[in-house]
């Protein structure tokens, strides 16, 4: 069977990056393996491998997985086990030069039993059984954190702790495993609050694996109870809109409180169940927007409303806070981790001057450095964005891990095509069906540096899901040999979207509908679909004759893709389609 150089382009590209020759063939829907295998020792592939350890292969792909906001079962099923060998081959080679320091022999080693059975006999074993564990155990963990998670665990007697991070530097691993080592040492119930469920799972499952890598213990069960040697510790973990929230009480972290709507009913909430003075306090996210009602919280501004006495009372600085943290005024440990700031602590599991190259300087610096965006100037307002946020959960008629996840209800593609440096994106929308119901994001897929007939085949998958009835497709660059591809395949669905002053404007005042008349939703772990619409900003044509949009994207530079592939799947609606509401925007001729 003859394949085109595009397939085996693209099955070189996967193999790059270590992929298996299986992965690539169910990734191109090759026959077989053999095919891949003859490729390599044809064209030489394996001579243009990078050698890299074990570890840093498993580090590299943990990276991959953790950046993928839209995950599958199998991706998070892929993620826990590769977690769970990380920790373990930590765990390995500390022991292993552990064993190199003589260990004195004791003459307890073996006690002699006085009634004559013996005393190693083990009962019936209790559930989730850590008793046995004291602070000793947990040394290994410990040194395999970086600096700044071992300067977060040096201010755990805090009693409110608030933190701006970085994107992806492991503080979410981290707070799992610092909640477990103080329920354990403690018997202390730990809460764990997150935007959606899904969310909130991502704590529980770091807890699993770290208890199974350094203490070689399973645990089961949602929520989590530890029998202690100081009773019952319950490790709950939960979404914001949770009913029974209110009613637990204990140790809370509060999960990217900066992308969570409602944030003083959040707060509320979360003072609630840490009323106690025994109790503590986490809060940790990247930022969002100055817009955002957390951002007093963070300033400190919210502390000073209404009392001129403290008006003049200064906080430390930003870099001041990025020194190792410092305790404010309004008693808060406030800590700066940027991208920087990790790798100058151990952490090198990025390459930053291709993520430099990769985003542009204002995404760069809000998603690494902890800048905030301001958004004076975008079309959209933060305030009408978080409407958008939902938890995906509660969608009982999507099921994302079903051969048919939507079963026959039509859907609508979006797909914006790549340039040199940014991805190409494709979104599937769910359109409303009745009165009421809104426009949901139920997929989103982004794809780096593959020709066209890749996106195509990928685009083809999702066919075989859904029950398409259209795609809006930016014929700009290669997007005309996707749709040229298309065309042909799905003749009836793909629509091509040639991008002019007006079209452009259309697509943008259809997104501002949906956003500000709240008829658009996606789940809140997707936060580069809000920093996105963000980025669009109202300017005037080159020529000054005409009003249009823009986003900060060049040809060598991406941003603000998933919009734009998200207001080429919602443009099939036309504007102001069966929608009493009125936009702040209008189209000017």
């Amino acid at each position: 069977m003859a394949y085109s150089p595009e397939i085996r382009e693209a099955a070189k590209r996967l193999y790059l990056r270590h992929c298996t020759p299986q992965e690539i063939r169910l990734e191109l829907d090759l026959p077989n393996t053999r095919v891949v295998y003859y490729w390599a020792d044809k064209y030489n592939w394996r001579d243009l491998l990078r050698e890299e350890e074990v570890d840093e292969a498993i580090a590299r792909r943990i990276v991959t997985l953790a950046d993928i906001s839209d995950k599958t079962g199998n991706q998070i099923k892929e993620l826990d086990m590769l977690i769970e060998k990380h920790v373990k081959l930590k765990k390995q080679r500390a022991q292993a030069e552990a064993a190199k320091i003589p260990q004195p022999k004791s003459e307890f080693n073996a006690p002699a039993s006085s009634n004559g059975k013996n005393p190693n006999r083990k009962g019936r074993k209790k559930k989730n059984d850590v008793s046995h564990l004291t602070k000793d155990d947990f040394a290994t963990w410990y040194d395999s954190l970086f600096e700044y998670q071992k300067t977060m665990h040096g201010n755990l007697h805090r009693r409110i702790r608030n933190i701006l991070k970085s994107r992806q530097i492991g503080a979410t691993y981290y707070f799992a495993g610092e909640a477990f080592e103080n329920a354990v040492l403690t018997g202390d119930p730990q809460i764990f609050l997150s935007a959606s469920r899904s969310q909130a799972e991502v704590f529980r499952s770091y807890i699993v694996a770290i208890a199974q890598e350094f203490f070689e213990i399973e645990l089961t069960g949602n929520p989590i109870v530890l029998n202690t040697a100081h009773g019952e510790a319950e490790l709950r973990f939960l979404s914001t809109n949770s009913k029974t929230a209110q009613s637990y009480h204990g140790h809370v972290y509060i999960d990217e409180y900066f992308w969570i709507g409602k944030f003083d009913e959040l707060n509320k909430l979360a003072s609630a169940m840490a009323a106690h003075k025994k109790w503590r306090k986490t809060y940790f996210s990247t930022p969002s927007t100055k817009a955002h009602p957390a951002y007093t919280f963070w300033t400190g501004d919210h502390w000073r409303e209404g009392r001129p006495e403290r008006e003049n009372i200064e906080f430390p600085s930003f870099d001041e806070l990025r020194d190792k943290g410092r305790l404010c005024p309004d008693k808060q440990w406030r800590f700066v981790v940027t991208l920087l700031d990790a790798e100058k602590g151990g952490c090198d599991l990025f390459d930053i001057d291709e993520l430099r190259d990769e985003y542009n300087a204002d995404e760069f610096n809000n998603l690494f450095m902890c800048i905030f965006v301001d958004d004076a100037d975008s079309v959209f307002k933060f305030s009408d964005l978080e409407k958008c946020l939902v938890d995906c959960k509660t969608w009982q008629d999507h099921k994302p891990n079903e051969a048919r996840p939507f079963g026959n209800r039509e859907v609508w593609l979006g797909y914006d095509p790549s340039r040199t440096r940014d991805n190409a994106t494709l979104v599937v929308v769910a359109p409303p069906e009745k009165q009421g119901e809104r426009f949901r994001v139920l997929e989103k897929h982004y794809w780096r540096g593959l020709n066209f007939a890749h996106h195509v085949s990928e685009i083809q998958k999702i066919y075989s899901k859904y029950r398409v009835t259209y795609i809006g497709v930016d014929t700009t660059g290669i997007g005309a040999g996707v749709f040229d591809s298309l065309s042909t395949l799905y003749p009836r669905e793909a629509t091509a979207i040639h991008y002019s002053v007006n079209s452009k404007t259309r697509l943008v005042l259809k997104m501002v509908e949906l956003i500000e008349g709240n008829r658009l939703h996606w789940d809140a772990s997707h936060k580069d679909i809000a920093m996105s619409c963000l980025s669009i900003t109202r300017t005037t044509t080159d020529t000054g004759g005409a009003i249009t949009f823009k986003a900060s994207r060049t040809n060598t530079t991406g941003h603000a893709d998933v919009f734009f592939a998200l207001s080429h799947a919602v443009i099939n609606e036309p504007l102001n389609h069966a929608h009493k509401g009125k936009s702040s925007w209008a189209m000017q001729n």
